[in-house]
């Protein structure tokens, strides 16, 4: 398993990409808003760069955590190779079953 997509940019989204990107897996993030994914790379930058001045992880682990991380906001796209996907869109059950529809069909 190398290559995984998670659903969603927000809180929960961006936190689980955050972790598997820092654990070498190729993440691609995904998301329907543009807008979300930059502030999820910011949020996700600014726990690195916490990280790093803490003395958890260096500027390599760093850099290569973001190296890992791909932003798309197209579904088929960041799905369609992923041995793994990770589902953390909004609590709507409608979005959820059409994002599950849509992942039945790849």
């Amino acid at each position: 398993m190398k290559n995984i997509t998670v659903i969603g940019s927000g809180t929960m989204g961006n936190g689980i990409a955050h972790t598997f990107a820092q654990h070498g897996f190729n993440v691609s993030l995904v998301d329907i808003n543009s807008d979300a994914l930059g502030r999820a790379m910011q949020t996700i930058t600014a726990n690195l760069y916490r990280q790093v001045k803490k003395g958890v992880i260096d500027e390599l682990v760093k850099t290569s955590t973001l190296a890992n991380i791909q932003l798309n906001t197209n579904l088929k796209t960041a799905a369609g190779n992923a041995d793994l996907v990770v589902e953390a869109a909004t609590e709507n059950p409608n979005i959820k079953f059409n994002l599950f529809r849509q992942l039945s069909e790849f």
